[in-house]
């Protein structure tokens, strides 16, 4: 549910407008009969990292960073037309 409200009245009843902000609604603020700005409340934001969290759930293998034997071309079948170009 939103609310329409002009410039004049947003400045007058600020106060009044951001406590029915927190209590759920939303509050459109006009110039001259056209919206131009929205005030909603903000949400809680991101949790915050703790570093470390993760331990011992990721595992990197010594191998991770050989090459992939798909893209070798001197693994690649003879008459694979990507092993012209991976040369």
């Amino acid at each position: 549910m939103s609310t329409t409200v002009n410039t004049h009245e947003a400045k007058t009843h600020l106060s009044r407008l951001l406590e029915r902000v927190r209590n759920g609604e939303e509050i459109v603020i006009a110039k001259a009969g056209k919206p131009v700005a929205r005030l909603v409340a903000i949400q809680t934001g991101p949790v915050r990292r703790v570093p470390g969290m993760d331990r011992g759930k990721v595992i990197i293998h010594p191998d991770f960073d050989d090459p992939i034997p798909e893209l070798d071309p001197d693994y690649m079948h003879p008459g694979d037309p990507m092993r012209d170009v991976l040369k």
